[in-house]
């Protein structure tokens, strides 16, 4: 369990340790303390659900997946509340239906559904609750009609809309300076606003848009702004105040800070969330993701290629908050080091494993999962030797990280088939030349040809009876 100062430990849980987070909104590690133990609370920012979703969406969703797992761990299961939403309505949404020529219910339908399957693929558990905005309009209202009467929002041209100079300490989540969020508030400067940086939580919807009966006293029909949804839902789920924020590092400002500023002023609290936590950028192959650039990848793209544990292992092998540089390298990579955990735990029995004590550690540290996946290896290279509790050992803080799939997946096969198969003939004459070198004792032409299998991918293996070879692990 997570030892928490002051209070008595919970009795029956496995673990006693500190759990420390980097708090975003401190710039400080944390020691992780809940408001209640009996009810940790964890929101996070799903998805906008008008298309399939990217690689980038992938890392929040597997990052936090994480971080679900090792709290239920700590604090027993149903004393963990995760709440991950849906946006089902947003400008996005309205557009691809319309090219589609569909309805926005068929198309938000279709596109949480490939939502769902793709992240149950990438071994994530199902959040505990999961709000679409569509479903919270109601509270969406309330909170935008006390915002009104309190003075921190006003109704504008058939809008309503926050008035950023209301809150005092505006900015402090994101630091920005005032000249950095006036230049980009500038971007949807309108002539209603009272201010540059004043942004919208209620407007009108134009025909053949998503619309409900306004706030305020509004008369035209409208729908809400992107960031009041999830502050309605986190509310409404979690309370006026929680523990812990998670989402990508794009989301920092301005949805993040605007969060703050609607609910802490809605609310009357200091705070909205006690620790915010985000993931960082990703980029593929060293460069920023576009569909101009050709490399666009959605996560379902990925599942066609490789099994969801494969993305899920090389998504954790760099620090959340680091950025990532996703390349097809390091998810063959990936690929090789599961297979080995798969090969060395043949045989090993589940029920007669542990987590390792070593991996809850460093996971307790912030969630660093590249040393937890050291951890992992150091546990493979003792199955490899023989111990069988290791194997068993290994086989169970596998499934506790979500490689739940590791003895099903056939990764070997699909490595065969990702480095466009191997010319088997070509291979093994380049065994028996090898052998013929080094039985005439021309080394330097053994290890060529050595070196040339290896970049093919092939490791060999020299034995009493011959030289044997297979993929490399």
């Amino acid at each position: 369990m997570f030892r928490t100062p002051r209070r008595r430990r919970r009795v029956g849980l496995e673990h006693d340790v500190t759990l420390t987070l980097y708090n975003t909104r401190t710039r400080k590690d944390e020691v992780f303390e809940p408001l209640d133990r009996d009810n940790v609370r964890l929101y996070v920012c799903g998805p906008t659900v008008y298309d399939y979703a990217h690689i980038g969406n992938a890392r929040p969703v597997i990052v936090f997946d994480v971080l679900y797992r090792l709290l239920r761990h700590g604090y027993g299961s149903e004393h963990v509340t995760y709440v991950r939403n849906i946006t089902d309505v947003d400008d996005k949404i309205n557009a691809r239906a319309a090219e589609e020529g569909i309805s926005i219910g068929e198309l938000t339908e279709r596109t949480t559904a490939q939502f769902h399957e793709d992240v149950s693929a990438l071994g994530c558990l199902e959040p505990t609750v999961e709000p679409r905005a569509t479903e919270h309009i109601a509270a969406m209202k309330a909170m935008i009609e006390t915002l009104v009467e309190k003075g921190n929002a006003y109704v504008a041209d058939g809008h309503v809309l926050f008035h950023v100079p209301s809150m005092k300490g505006y900015g402090k989540l994101s630091r920005r300076s005032t000249d950095e969020m006036e230049a980009g508030a500038r971007v949807e400067v309108a002539p209603y606003k009272k201010d540059p940086m004043d942004f919208v939580l209620w407007k009108p919807s134009k025909e053949g848009e998503p619309a409900w009966p306004s706030p305020c006293g509004i008369a035209a029909k409208g729908r809400p702004g992107w960031h009041i949804e999830c502050s309605a839902m986190a509310a409404s789920h979690l309370g006026e105040t929680f523990d812990i924020h998670g989402g990508g590092i794009d989301l920092l400002f301005p949805h993040h800070e605007n969060e703050v500023a609607q609910s802490t002023c809605a609310h009357g609290t200091k705070l909205m969330a006690r620790v915010w936590m985000h993931n960082g950028y990703l980029q593929v192959e060293g460069e920023k993701m576009s569909k101009s650039l050709g490399n666009f990848i959605t996560i379902h793209d990925l599942l066609n290629e490789w099994p969801g544990i494969v993305i899920r292992f090389q998504m954790l092998l760099t620090h959340y908050r680091q950025p990532i540089d996703w390349t097809r390298y390091s998810t063959e990579q990936a690929a090789v080091a599961l297979d080995n955990f798969r090969h060395f735990t043949q045989g090993a029995d589940l029920s007669e494993g542990r987590i390792s004590k070593a991996v809850l550690t460093a996971l307790e540290d912030d969630l660093n999962t590249p040393l937890a996946i050291s951890e992992l290896h150091k546990m493979a290279n003792e199955a490899k030797k023989g111990n069988y509790q290791s194997a068993c050992d290994l086989l169970k803080t596998c499934q506790f990280l979500g490689f739940d799939s590791l003895e099903q997946a056939d990764i070997q096969r699909i490595l065969e088939k990702q480095r466009g198969g191997v010319d088997r003939k070509k291979v093994e004459n380049l065994v028996t030349a090898r052998m013929a070198a080094r039985e005439a004792k021309d080394f330097a032409e053994a290890d060529r040809i050595r070196d040339e299998l290896a970049r093919m991918g092939v490791a060999l293996k020299d034995g009493p009876k011959g030289t044997t070879w297979e993929i490399a692990r």
